[in-house]
């Protein structure tokens, strides 16, 4: 959101803007950067395994002019500041829209579109297929060994938010897959399996990368579970099918951002408020 400000901007005045925002930093004594270089399906630094974002560039699939690679770019910078350099994907979400023209040659949306899966006018990958568990994985371990990174960071973007009278039509996928379990304890299995393997991953390849996740901020309602917060609405383990105590409970993350948006003297329908979460 904050950079690159606007994707027809020139590489000199992308990397101005990026340097401005770190100075901002430093006289606010903020110790880690994190930046978002995978939102949708694309990539922010040379790959084959993505396309070079429009978010960047203007233009799907079109690399930088001059050409360079930001990522290493941005990480030397944060580096030489004193800032750790915290790699910030969202891996599930495959567009921002249903505008399949705008996409690349090179987007998996149009490789392997059997992946996908649409909903609220988006499309997603399927958490479900090991193809797409193998893939998303390449691409966080791909980030891994190239990049002198301090942390991989996901979003909070996991099955995604539930649209009233809307079905997130992974029937096919749960009939092979399923195993006879419910539809939401092998959703979860699947964001779990998914989290581990990552996981497992970044320490096996450098056990000093750390991995963090800025999970939606209610973990669970008290109705539903003692355990939970005073809240009613959506939550990471009803309608998200992802599990953050879990991830904690089993060290497969080093540290958890939860997106708590909401003020302190808030008071609404679904009972959320700052202080009640922070908890």
């Amino acid at each position: 959101i904050d950079w690159p400000k606007n994707s027809g901007d020139s590489v000199e005045k992308q990397k101005a803007d990026f340097i401005q925002i770190l100075d901002t930093y430093q006289k606010l004594n903020y110790n880690a950067v994190v930046v978002q270089i995978r939102s949708a399906g694309d990539a922010l630094y040379p790959t084959i395994l993505a396309p070079w974002s429009r978010y960047l560039t203007g233009s799907e699939g079109k690399a930088p002019n001059p050409n360079f690679d930001p990522l290493e770019w941005m990480i030397e910078e944060s580096h030489e500041r004193g800032f750790e350099f915290h790699a910030w994907m969202n891996p599930y979400r495959a567009t921002m829209d249903l505008k399949t023209e705008n996409l690349s040659i090179d987007h998996d949306y149009n490789k392997h579109r059997d992946w996908m899966i649409e909903y609220g006018g988006k499309y997603y990958y399927n958490p479900a297929l090991p193809e797409v568990q193998k893939q998303l994985t390449a691409i966080v371990e791909e980030v891994v060994i190239k990049y002198d990174i301090d942390a991989i960071h996901f979003d909070d973007y996991f099955y995604p938010y539930k649209i009233k009278g809307v079905d997130f039509n992974d029937r096919a996928s749960y009939q092979r897959y399923g195993n006879g379990v419910s539809l939401e304890d092998w959703r979860r299995s699947n964001v779990t399996a998914f989290v581990k393997t990552i996981s497992f991953g970044i320490k096996k390849l450098k056990p000093w990368v750390q991995f963090g996740i800025s999970p939606f901020g209610v973990w669970r309602n008290q109705t539903m579970d003692p355990k939970g917060s005073e809240t009613y609405g959506t939550s990471n383990y009803d309608d998200l099918f992802a599990d953050p105590i879990d991830w904690m409970n089993n060290n497969w993350i080093d540290y958890i951002i939860p997106q708590l948006y909401w003020s302190v003297d808030y008071k609404s329908q679904s009972g959320v408020n700052y202080s009640k979460l922070l908890k």
